[in-house]
């Protein structure tokens, strides 16, 4: 399975017993949808690997913890610590509405009430204390947080979203 056909569903984040269970912190909203899996792929290096899962239950939160087929002790468990999961894109849930996946609106063109067209997603940066939408402008980077005050509308037909952003933010990078 290539990674580029998968999304991000979590890390294992530490072991949970001596007999290989683990605990994977889930990137989502609602764990629940996931805590009936078959099986999931870890991440070695640049390469994904199936594993089946023997049995799972949900953990304080947004946690999983997971008993995973051969793997039953505690080196074992080792080997996979702080590994990526990942899934098939197409298991993820549909959206509907102004709710989307960061990878689903790559290429939509943003339209700001004030200002107009703004320019093209070309990437979403998470790894800010709130995510941003990257948007190319002719060549220059516009960065614009996503938060839900300012998303107005996701139109998925028509690969844009209208946003309502503060008066002189896009034009901070022009």
């Amino acid at each position: 399975m290539r990674k580029e056909d998968c999304f991000y569903l979590g890390k294992i984040v530490t072991k949970y017993s001596f007999k290989g269970e683990v605990v994977i912190k889930l990137d989502t909203d609602e764990p629940e949808l996931y805590k009936e899996m078959e099986s999931v792929y870890v991440e070695f290096g640049s390469n994904l690997v199936p594993f089946f899962i023997e049995k799972s239950s949900l953990h304080k939160g947004n946690q999983l913890r997971v008993q995973f087929e051969e793997v039953y002790s505690e080196e074992a468990a080792d080997s996979i610590l702080k590994c990526g999961i990942y899934l098939p894109i197409d298991l993820l849930p549909k959206l509907s509405g102004d709710k989307f996946y960061f990878h689903e609106v790559i290429g939509f063109t943003v339209t700001d009430a004030s200002f107009g067209e703004v320019g093209t997603i070309v990437h979403i940066n998470d790894k800010a204390a709130q995510p941003l939408f990257e948007i190319d402008r002719e060549g220059k980077e516009i960065f614009i947080p996503m938060v839900d005050d300012f998303i107005k509308k996701v139109d998925r037909e028509s690969k844009t979203i209208e946003v309502k952003t503060p008066n002189g933010l896009i034009e901070l990078y022009l």
